[in-house]
């Protein structure tokens, strides 16, 4: 079955469909919010939230073409939620955990690092729009639905962000 019809044998009750849609997203899902939260309980506890919730409202979809986008504004929803958790918890955590934390020494952890670096010197705005084009895969159009900017402005703040973590990350 295709994304469309799916898309819509979920909206008339369809929980199978439902499944297989998230299991083409999951990924995509999971990898913007892990980016966006730096955390992987939070990042999957954003997009089981995200996944729930847009199960709740798959009926209230008007346009099945716009799936990838509604979902990921779902999210995106669900990351900011979390990120105002992370900065309560940060209150009282102490620095001993956040030490052990870094002192991790493995090659993944140290690209994940760098790159984690070059998108936090990012504007908030650019850095969504990079990790929703880059890592949640979405389009231009897309991203200007959740961002409420043109297509085309996306597309100019995309193209030098990239240009500018080319940079940074030499």
């Amino acid at each position: 079955m295709d994304e469309k019809s799916l898309i819509n044998a979920a909206q008339n009750g369809d929980a199978d469909a439902f499944c297989s849609l998230y299991s083409a997203y999951k990924n995509r899902l999971y990898s913007y919010a892990f980016f966006k939260l730096q955390n992987r309980e939070d990042a999957e506890d954003a997009v089981q939230n995200c996944v729930l919730s847009a199960f709740e409202q798959i009926g209230q979809l008007k346009n099945a073409e716009a799936f990838s986008a509604w979902i990921f504004r779902i999210l995106y929803c669900a990351c900011a939620a979390a990120t105002k958790e992370q900065m309560r918890r940060r209150t009282e955590e102490s620095i001993e955990s956040a030490a052990n934390l870094i002192a991790q020494n493995d090659m993944q952890f140290v690209l994940r690092q760098e790159l984690l670096s070059a998108l936090s010197q990012l504007n908030e705005q650019d850095r969504n729009i990079v990790l929703l084009s880059a890592v949640g895969g979405l389009k231009s159009h897309e991203i200007a639905q959740i961002t409420g900017l043109s297509a085309g402005n996306v597309r100019q703040r995309l193209s030098r962000s990239l240009a500018k973590m080319k940079k940074i990350l030499g």
